[in-house]
């Protein structure tokens, strides 16, 4: 009995002390407060203005403009230009004022960003041949049976014999033929011919504008007409080495010449000077734009293009938000006046109200 009271004493000793040894428990610490989920913040709208602020609205030809819209507007599939295509095909032919007042009912104008650049291109008429003779010694080839084609520059596919020559042209005259990708052969015996794009090697479009200044072949003057110009001055192996520089190929097929306009890429015939090919990353076909193109670069140009135009194009050279290449006709006038178009240029896109 002393033995085990004895020992319930120790235990209860033991157990004392360690009570007083031991602190007491630390307060549990306040919850954190959990941040709120972090979310981007909302695109602001673009900002849009009415189009009687674009630069040269007051002075565009309105039914002109138009007249172009209503012949191609229904390119777009995006259903709000549709609904307006649709007003304005029902409206019929409208006259100056009218046109303005449709525009300027049914759009606004959005910026497409800072400065970009303008250039132009036409569908040209060059004379050709059934046979090789005289300075008719590049073949108008059509899209290669031999795959391997498909992807060679053009230095081997211009080493290579075809078969299957469609036609025989001037070199320099093919090789601007390839830069516009679609024109017009005139024959000997009167018949005209209509040579349309059929795809390429898959090789990038390299310009020889400027490694032909840098070489010092060409002077302040770049344009088309002074490349034409010093390639035929040069036709042989000085010329071909030039042309080689930019290793894409065209390949093109025949059709016969009703004498209309082309068709770009969205299939409907190009209005001239209402017409541009755009970057498909960026802008959709059948959009309508307000182009403010001025400052040109190359000598004899117009001073500005201020127009209503239509995206109904593209080109492997066209890249950017404000990238425009501006159908300007066919033939030598046209020609001419496309390769002259190097302007600082300021998009806008019309977008429905």
């Amino acid at each position: 009995m002393r033995w085990t009271g004895w020992l319930a004493a120790a235990l209860a000793t033991l157990t004392l002390a360690a009570c007083a040894t031991v602190p007491p428990p630390a307060p549990s610490p306040a919850p954190r407060p959990v941040p709120p989920i972090a979310r981007p913040p909302e695109a602001p709208p673009p900002v849009s203005y009415e189009l009687s602020a674009l630069p040269g609205w007051a002075q565009e030809d309105h039914a002109s403009a138009f007249g172009a819209y209503r012949a191609t507007c229904q390119v777009s599939r995006d259903p709000a230009y549709a609904a307006i295509c649709g007003r304005a095909q029902a409206a019929g032919s409208l006259d100056e004022v009218s046109a303005r007042q449709f525009f300027e009912a049914n759009f606004r104008a959005a910026p497409s960003g800072p400065d970009g650049l303008l250039t132009g291109y036409f569908a040209p008429e060059y004379e050709a041949r059934f046979s090789r003779q005289d300075e008719f010694t590049a073949v108008v080839r059509p899209k290669p049976a031999d795959p391997s084609l498909l992807s060679a520059d053009r230095a081997t596919i211009e080493a290579t014999p075809e078969e299957r020559p469609l036609a025989w042209m001037r070199p320099e005259e093919l090789y601007l033929l390839q830069v516009q990708g679609s024109g017009t052969l005139r024959l000997p015996d009167g018949r005209r011919i209509r040579v349309l794009y059929d795809g390429n090697n898959g090789q990038p479009y390299v310009p020889i504008a400027a490694p032909m200044r840098d070489q010092g072949l060409l002077g302040a003057d770049t344009s088309a007409q002074a490349i034409r110009q010093w390639l035929a001055d040069h036709r042989g192996p000085e010329a071909d080495a030039v042309m080689q520089l930019n290793p894409r190929y065209v390949f093109f097929r025949t059709a016969p010449d009703d004498g209309s306009d082309p068709a770009g890429a969205a299939g409907v015939p190009l209005p001239a000077g209402r017409a541009i090919a755009i970057d498909m990353m960026r802008h959709s076909l059948g959009e309508p734009f307000w182009i403010d193109a001025n400052a040109p670069t190359l000598p004899g140009a117009f001073p500005a293009y201020r127009r209503l135009v239509m995206a109904l194009d593209t080109g492997g050279a066209i890249k950017g938000d404000v990238r425009a290449d501006l159908y300007v006709g066919r033939g030598d006038a046209a020609g001419t006046e496309a390769g002259r178009i190097r302007h600082t240029l300021r998009m806008y896109r019309l977008i429905p109200r």
